[in-house]
């Protein structure tokens, strides 16, 4: 928590203004010196508790932060009142100027921090999480759900396959689900914000391989898995099987202030392994260094981008730090962020439909845009297959479902989704 980070520093502010307040007014200035170190003992307390309390609340309340300034707050006030106490000068006007400047200085700090953090919360994040599957859900009220205009050709109501995958890929076997399966076994599966029907997950692309891998699913919807993806299911005795279905565009994208239009596979690469670290090098100016967002490893985005690095290593992503109940305080690399010098990537139907957001810019790569039309010519030099992917000892519904998505009705809701049929 950015707010948390830097006002961990407040009380030691509090112990120098302390020491030099305390050297400007008083007569015997050792003697003050040594009584200001008495505070250390009452910080430590003051500090681990507050810490506590706000590992507490932040698993119990989304008003953690607010709670978690008020008890700096009231942190950094104890402390001066406790250590004036023990000095037993509580009532010697000397004390009145530290005592002001001390709690004046830290309550500003805290606001500062309050501004800037919110500032920072202010600004748009693009993140994977089931809030954006909401809206295609097979059978919630004004679902974006792909329909056929016809009934299906395969219906399966026994041995139903248990479906998971990419968050970018839910519309797309969300709709074979609402045309395949019948709607008591899927019509509740979005409960509380969460889904919870096991014939209809969305796990994102990480835990879907880890679950077919480990038999907890049938069939998963994901873009091409990661080397140690491959090993982890060679390890678990399972063969994948790979069938493309549709086709994607893998598009990066900036700020909607910035004026660059389009890069070269060459500058992506560059930037991503650290040769490029300013936009003023591409020809940009007064953007700043380039605070390039990555996804989480195992992702397929991320999967993707180490794909086209052509080996060169990756530069460190930007972190998050979060403080989790009974963990601490935790790095893990963080979602994208709009700010005006940031630069990230998804794939086109995500960035565009699913997460639409106006202030973000989609590139051009190597003069090309990423339009359905470059993507069904083959165009756009990031384009990619994504897939059903089985188990080699897939049950005959599975194997049937998998007939059924590349047959004629299957591709048109590959299309109607917004993506790019294979046929």
């Amino acid at each position: 928590m950015f707010i948390l980070e830097l006002l961990m520093i407040s009380p030691i502010i509090l112990i120098i203004l302390g020491v030099i307040g305390y050297n400007l007014v008083a007569h015997n200035k050792l003697l003050h010196l040594g009584r200001v170190f008495m505070m250390l003992p009452i910080i430590g307390l003051i500090f681990f508790v507050e810490i506590i309390l706000h590992l507490l609340f932040n698993f119990i309340s989304s008003y953690a932060d607010a709670i978690n300034t008020m008890l700096w707050i009231l942190g950094l006030l104890l402390i001066a009142l406790f250590a004036f106490v023990m000095w037993k000068v509580i009532k010697k006007k000397a004390v009145y100027i530290p005592l002001i400047v001390c709690t004046a200085i830290c309550v500003c700090i805290t606001g500062v921090l309050i501004a800037l953090d919110n500032k920072d919360n202010s600004i748009p994040t693009m993140r994977e999480n089931e809030d954006l599957l909401s809206s295609y859900v097979p059978y919630v009220e004004d679902t974006k759900v792909a329909e056929l205009d016809e009934e299906s050709t395969l219906l399966i109501t026994e041995d139903v396959p248990k479906m998971d995958g990419a968050t970018a890929m839910y519309p797309v076997y969300s709709a074979f689900a609402k045309a395949v399966y019948p709607e008591t076994l899927i019509g509740n599966e979005f409960e509380y914000d969460y889904l919870v029907n096991e014939h209809l997950m969305c796990n994102t692309t990480t835990e879907a391989y880890i679950r077919i891998a480990q038999g907890d699913a049938d069939i998963i919807f994901a873009f091409a898995p990661s080397a140690e993806q491959v090993q982890f299911a060679k390890e678990k005795g399972a063969e994948l099987v790979l069938t493309p279905v549709g086709k994607e565009a893998f598009v990066f994208f900036v700020n909607s202030r910035n004026p660059i239009d389009n890069l070269t596979l060459e500058q992506v690469q560059a930037i991503y392994s650290g040769e490029i670290t300013r936009w003023n090098d591409l020809g940009v100016e007064g953007f700043g260094d380039i605070r390039a967002f990555q996804r989480d490893e195992g992702s397929g985005s991320q999967s993707t981008l180490i794909s086209i690095m052509e080996g060169k290593e990756l530069v460190e992503a930007p972190k998050e730090n979060i403080v989790r109940a009974m963990g601490g305080i935790i790095s893990q690399t963080a979602d994208y962020k709009n700010y005006k010098n940031a630069i990230g990537f998804s794939f086109r139907f995500y960035s565009t439909e699913m997460a639409a957001n106006d202030q973000i810019k989609i590139l051009s790569i190597d003069g090309v845009a990423p339009t359905v039309e470059n993507i069904e010519n083959g165009t756009y030099p990031l384009t990619y297959d994504f897939y059903a992917v089985t188990r080699s000892d897939a049950s005959e519904n599975t194997l049937k479902l998998v007939e059924w998505i590349l047959s004629e009705q299957g591709q048109e809701l590959v299309e109607k989704t917004g993506y790019t049929p294979v046929k």
